[in-house]
């Protein structure tokens, strides 16, 4: 599926969990999380961008109006609750690259 037809989208399977962009939930066997606005707008980018390159200044000016610094250490909380929520699924990471920006790493080999 090419970038245009899952920027359209609003469900993504992530590991173990279900992602509904619309309802802002996320969903896996042990229950049901719901997040912020702006967790599932950060989500849905990664979701997007699954084991490729999030950029930091993209993902600032889409969801948060520009890229500065204080944007920027706010996102990197969100990153954080991220984490936190999908952190139960060994095959999931969010790892964050210095200056550059953030991947949705996704092991669907397991």
């Amino acid at each position: 599926m090419g970038l245009t037809e899952l920027e359209g989208r609003d469900n993504f399977d992530i590991g173990t969990y279900h992602f509904d962009y619309k309802l802002r939930t996320i969903t896996s066997n042990e229950g049901s999380e719901s997040l912020s606005p702006k967790e599932a707008e950060l989500l849905r980018l990664l979701c997007i961008h699954e084991n490729d390159l999030l950029p930091r200044s993209k993902a600032l000016k889409l969801i948060w109006g520009e890229d500065t610094y204080f944007n920027g250490r706010s996102m990197d909380v969100f990153i954080t609750k991220l984490r936190k929520y999908l952190k139960k699924d060994q095959n999931i990471e969010i790892v964050s690259l210095h200056g550059k920006g953030v991947r949705l790493l996704v092991n669907k080999n397991t």
